[in-house]
């Protein structure tokens, strides 16, 4: 078997935030720092030792290990992540390499580890650990936006040497062959290739161990690591995980009361699994080892959907349905999983599919079948009252042979720019990889793409596709026009925010499409789409 079987079979994740960091969550001198939790240090410049003084009053006691992975899997989530090392350089478990750690700095001598490795094994989730290999602001690492404390002062050659390399070893080596599955990289500032290779003979030697992208040095690791967001087009071709906060911050913050809903959370994670990737949700526990009762509500409700609608989840790959106005879908084997979130008011779903439908029912009750009506090429299926579920109701199609669903109207169309940057080209932003890019030249100010789909068609949403890195929010500004005559109209605007946008607007039908940035930093677009309107 292959090692991304059972992370790809999973789909859902719990990441863990916690540390010293949550004993002055969030607040220092009796101020708010701004930022999110576990940055306290870096953004506050507090002091290392000063810092170091948290250490005495952190003595999580209401810790459980087997409550924790209860609350996980009770949630659906089949596997773990937590922190065993985040940029304050302080490790969660007895490392021999560096005091600063939860058994010799602490009154609270445990392996919080070790007992969620234990737990976690009784309860069959996997356990991953996320190490912070660059960035250490009390060993000498790197820290972003500079050091402030002379303690800090340190080569970072000599850091890795002497406490990454060696604590990663730990890791690897303390809690059996099958913990950690994953190793989570973060943040790789001033990682050099030769300081990432460095670890690779060491994570070598573990052929299931899977690794993110961030270690740093042009190292791909298994997994692209979107943050914060759902990538509009997903990543084709590659294994990607969506990690997110259920409020403002990672790591405990006192303050931050700013929840997602249960649907909002629910309807993520439906939208990640329908593009082919997986979510990783993250709880951030306080000093005194408890996850915020908020958290626990929200992953309840989440875990008595995927009760019902699990199927629909694990296991899954990404929807054959470039987009639909009324929700998902996700696929396995010869089932559709329609995830309805606007049940229609005329009691007809719309789904652009030719194949012959075998059957259509209710995930949560099997014995609700419904009616299906083949119209243009598409099936309708005739529903029946309301919506059973209020925030996904989950209707399976059992269809014959593999989907054949209508092209997107704009692949392998003619296409022109009103320049082309060395290096980028125009076709690439029409062919569902978004890897490659395409920038205009410097000097042009009026900046367009443009599609000529060969024939009239009716469109009525879009998706646009831009570089993404997890603390740049590139803000273009963009306008998608239509042709009627000899002029351009626009269609819909909107401003991108360093994700990929996908848009609906009143269906309008047309041969010429154009894409025009009226506003932006650094002109750049990975993908373009055009979906019919259905």
């Amino acid at each position: 078997p292959d090692k991304m079987d059972w992370w790809k079979e999973a789909k859902f994740g719990m990441f863990i935030h916690w540390g010293v960091y949550s004993v002055p969550a969030g607040i220092y001198n009796g101020k708010e720092v701004n930022g999110i939790g576990e940055w306290i240090m870096n953004r506050g410049k507090i002091p290392v030792l000063e810092y170091k003084a948290y250490a005495q009053q952190f003595n999580p006691t209401g810790f459980n290990a087997d409550e924790w992975v209860k609350i996980a899997k009770d949630a659906g989530m089949k596997y773990i992540v937590i922190t065993a090392k985040h940029h304050d350089g302080f490790t969660m478990w007895p490392s021999t390499v560096s005091k600063w750690n939860i058994y010799d700095a602490t009154p609270w001598h445990h392996d919080p580890l070790q007992e969620l490795a234990v737990a976690c094994r009784k309860a069959g989730i996997k356990l991953g650990f996320y190490y912070s290999q660059a960035q250490d602001w009390n060993n000498g690492g790197a820290a972003a936006g500079g050091k402030w404390d002379p303690a800090q002062e340190h080569s970072m050659d000599d850091y890795i040497d002497k406490i990454a390399v060696p604590q990663v070893k730990e890791l690897l080596t303390n809690y059996g062959s099958d913990v950690p599955a994953v190793l989570w990289w973060d943040t790789p500032v001033d990682m050099t290739r030769e300081r990432a290779e460095k670890f690779l003979p060491v994570i070598r030697k573990y052929p299931n161990l899977i690794t993110n992208n961030r270690l740093g040095g042009g190292y791909q690791g298994d997994t692209e690591t979107p943050e914060q967001f759902v990538p509009a087009t997903g990543f084709p071709g590659r294994n990607w995980e969506t990690c997110m906060t259920m409020n403002d911050t990672w790591g405990y913050k006192s303050t931050d009361h700013n929840w997602k809903s249960p649907e909002v959370i629910i309807r993520t994670l439906i939208d990640i699994a329908s593009k082919g990737g997986n979510y990783l949700l993250n709880v951030g526990p306080t000093s005194k080892g408890l996850i915020p009762q908020p958290s626990i509500e929200r992953l309840k409700e989440v875990g008595q959907w995927m009760k019902t609608n699990g199927e629909a989840i694990y296991g899954t790959t990404a929807s054959p349905f470039p987009y639909l106005s009324w929700g998902r879908c996700t696929q396995k084997g010869d089932k559709l999983y329609l995830h309805v979130f606007n049940w229609p008011k005329d009691e007809k779903l719309s789904v652009p599919i030719l194949n012959k439908v075998k059957k259509a029912y209710l995930l949560a009750n099997q014995k609700t079948t419904f009616k299906i009506d083949k119209l243009q090429g598409k099936n309708i299926i005739h529903l029946d009252g309301n919506a059973p579920d209020k925030i996904a109701s989950v209707i399976v199609l059992e269809i014959e042979g593999k989907p054949d669903v209508l092209p997107l109207p704009a692949i392998g169309k003619p296409v022109k720019a009103s320049s082309i940057k060395d290096g980028t080209s125009v076709e690439n932003l029409f062919d569902g990889d978004p890897k490659d890019k395409w920038q205009p030249k410097d000097e042009d100010k009026d900046r367009w793409v443009e599609i000529d789909l060969e024939k009239e068609i009716s469109i009525g949403a879009s998706s646009v596709a831009e570089p993404w890195h997890p603390w740049d929010n590139k803000g273009q500004k963009i306008e998608i026009q239509y042709k009627e005559g000899n002029n351009w109209i626009k269609a819909v605007g909107f401003t991108t925010n360093g994700t990929g946008n996908t848009l609906s607007f009143s269906p309008v039908t047309s041969r010429y499409f154009r894409l025009r940035i009226l506003e932006s930093k650094e002109p750049t677009l990975n993908e373009w789409v055009l979906y019919r309107s259905e």
